[in-house]
């Protein structure tokens, strides 16, 4: 047997296979990923792989046993031809530092792989963190943002219902986890008064049944409309007693320390730039607005006309309000 090595000039794809333990359409495979550079054709038409594409079919071969998949070989392969320009080119088989320049190729692969493996290892471990938190707050709860969930944390299990847990992924997905976290405090405060809850029932049986069926001039619809905003200045009392607008002033604080680099959120002051009750309904009002006009579906006419006088009796309070609040600031400092 010959002490040295005489790598073959060239041999056919079925060949190139054979020896690296694939297959012909694996290699065509491997071409379509950019993993392989495509060989010219030979006179009759066929591939004909070099010695180095060999090599080259080795280390895929190599790193797929390895579990690695064939993206991050084909993504390493590419920064490491970037990295320098001994890197991945083709070495004249007679090079006296064609082992030089092969190790250094291997190492540079190598590099961009555990660099990538690295990255997906930290993804992974975010993803399973994601995935406990989830089964350990159960149910949708475990689906919310944790800036959401934890304005939730504390309430008797089963107060709250699964509407309003989906209602509050609705909220995020339009308003972000700070529009959702806002919007728990009226989920907390009827999960605490099962009155309050029980009228809130009945307002959004009365919306509901206000289908296509309904005239958009029937009387029912200005009524359901009085009823939505009686209801919702009731809730705002509450949540005002509660104390919650404090928690809403703590988290947008928080959310700010988290986000420097964010714009206000919407919510920090009314349409007048001002704050207090009358504010804080402006902003409710704009809020619900936009939200319907974001959503993936349509209302009623009756239901969407409901909507409008509702919003212009809250607009009408809190302008009402304004104006008191002007005058008495007025009477109290002549």
């Amino acid at each position: 047997m010959s002490s040295s090595f005489i790598p073959p000039r060239q041999v056919a794809i079925g060949d190139a296979a054979s020896f690296v333990g694939t297959t012909p359409r694996a290699i065509r495979h491997y071409h379509s990923l950019g993993l392989l550079p495509e060989p010219e054709r030979d006179g009759g038409g066929r591939r004909r792989y070099d010695y180095d594409a060999m090599i080259r079919l080795l280390w895929i071969r190599k790193m797929t046993d390895a579990g690695i998949a064939l993206g991050d070989i084909r993504d390493a392969f590419a920064g490491a031809s970037a990295d320098g320009p001994a890197a991945l080119g083709p070495v004249d088989a007679g090079a006296p530092d064609r082992a030089a320049a092969g190790q250094g190729d291997v190492a540079d692969v190598l590099e961009q792989l555990e660099a990538t493996l690295e990255a997906k290892e930290a993804e992974l471990q975010r993803q399973r963190a994601a995935v406990r938190r989830m089964r350990a707050l159960g149910s949708r709860t475990g689906l919310l943002d944790e800036f959401v969930s934890r304005r939730l944390m504390g309430l008797p299990e089963g107060s709250l219902r699964q509407d309003d847990l989906d209602a509050l992924l609705v909220t995020e997905r339009i308003f972000g986890p700070l529009g959702a976290a806002v919007q728990a405090g009226r989920f907390v405060a009827l999960a605490a008064r099962p009155e309050l809850r029980a009228q809130s029932d009945r307002v959004d049986a009365a919306e509901a049944a206000l289908d296509d069926a309904v005239a958009v001039d029937d009387p029912r619809v200005a009524e359901v409309a009085a009823e939505r905003h009686a209801f919702e200045e009731v809730l705002l009392a509450v949540i005002e007693e509660s104390g919650q607008d404090a928690q809403d002033d703590a988290l947008v604080a928080a959310w700010d320390e988290l986000h420097p680099e964010g714009a206000a959120p919407e919510h920090d002051t009314g349409a007048d730039g001002g704050s207090g009750s009358g504010a804080g309904r402006r902003r409710r009002s704009r809020s619900l607005a936009d939200a319907v006009g974001m959503m993936p579906y349509d209302f009623s006419p009756a239901r969407a006309r409901c909507l409008e006088l509702s919003l212009e009796l809250s607009l009408a309070g809190a302008v009402d309000e304004s104006t008191a609040d002007a005058k008495a600031r007025a009477g109290t400092s002549s």
